[in-house]
């Protein structure tokens, strides 16, 4: 009788890859939930015996599910597969029932480890998958496994065609790898500052540079900020960072690091570079190792100190005329502290983007 297996994720990609990390052999009956609120009906309708659950989602997130799990006594097993490795995260989840926790992106070994580890997943079946895979291999040898160029052709015709084309499918995918790249940033941060990072869900839009300011209109608000900007590039990839930081955030910051300095504007410009430092340094590192490449870092440029998010971006808005742009809202649990990161990928990027992406949805 096959496992009924419940994977709940707000991102295609990630739902994707959730299940070709499954064990192979496994006999799992697979349903898929976009969010908290589908997954919820999903287990009372019998279709959740084993849920592989995500944390950061609209609607209703991870932790409002393994509440309601809770709350209501709902029959299913738990394993978190998130991007926010903070070790508050951990404890939290395991608080709430979760069996265990596995982070983004999934990998195949750890997550078959962890079923097999609870009873969900069994050794006979590990040892007639890996029996099965072996002869499959022969089988590949003997008949040979090389590609006409006539099933070759189309995909590389369809890689030309999405140069400059991001739809929803190409929007999620950047979506889920800046979202386990802002987890393992977040993380860093939170260890840094002894608090809880709250992790918000990435805005990924294809936009004109006149847009750039209206698509930050809900970033800017009374208080003035400062920022940092600094340029990235490899493989065919560049495009900058902007860190932005409201500048009623500075005293806090300074506590929470143990600032013992007379507090002024040396202070906020060293702290400032400390932050972009960590969350730029590390979202760029995030981003780059699911890509497989790596990127080399300017010298981080201070764009203004106490001035409006629209001044900022107005000194820069001339190297730009159409942009990738990845915002990611960070901001610390009890305290006003936030911090917006901006990642703004050229437009010649987007080929190179569009065909690494490629690859990780097939």
């Amino acid at each position: 009788m096959p496992t009924s297996l419940l994977i709940c994720d707000d991102s295609t990609m990630a739902r994707k890859q959730v299940a070709r990390s499954l064990p192979d052999g496994w006999d799992a009956d697979i349903t898929f939930a976009n969010n908290g609120i589908e997954a919820i009906a999903a287990i009372k309708a019998g279709k959740g015996d084993i849920l592989l659950l995500d944390l950061n989602m609209p609607e209703m997130d991870g932790y409002q599910v393994l509440e309601t799990i809770l709350k209501q006594d709902l029959p299913t097993l738990t394993i978190v597969i998130s991007g926010d490795i903070q070790p508050d995260a951990h404890q939290r989840v395991k608080g709430l029932g979760a069996l265990d926790f596995i982070k983004k992106p999934v990998d195949k070994s750890k997550l078959t480890e962890v079923l097999s580890a609870y009873g969900v997943f069994s050794k006979a079946e590990l040892i007639i998958a890996e029996n099965e895979n072996e002869t499959a291999k022969l089988i590949n040898q003997s008949t040979g496994s090389i590609k006409s160029a006539s099933v070759i052709k189309p995909a590389v015709a369809a890689t030309q065609e999405s140069i400059v084309k991001v739809d929803s499918e190409m929007i999620d995918c950047y979506k889920e790898i800046t979202n386990v790249a802002m987890g393992q940033a977040g993380d860093l941060l939170a260890r840094l500052l002894d608090v809880v990072v709250v992790l918000p869900i990435p805005n990924v839009n294809l936009i004109e540079v006149s847009e750039l300011t209206m698509a930050l209109s809900d970033v800017e608000n009374k208080d003035e900020t400062s920022g940092i900007c600094q340029g990235f590039i490899g493989a065919g990839i560049s495009g900058e960072a902007l860190l932005i930081l409201n500048d009623s955030s500075f005293k806090d910051i300074a506590s929470l690091m143990k600032y013992e300095h007379k507090f002024d504007n040396n202070v906020e410009l060293e702290l400032l570079m400390d932050m972009a430092n960590l969350l730029i340094g590390a979202c760029l590192s995030g981003i780059a190792e699911q890509l497989d490449m790596s990127f080399s870092q300017g010298h981080p440029v201070v764009l203004g100190q106490h001035r409006k998010i629209s001044e900022l971006i107005a000194t820069n808005t001339n190297k730009w005329k159409k942009t990738l742009a990845i915002e990611i809202s960070y901001s610390i649990e009890n305290y006003p502290i936030k911090f917006d990161l901006l990642l703004l990928f050229t437009e010649q990027s987007l080929a190179v983007l569009n065909h690494k992406i490629a690859y990780l949805l097939d």
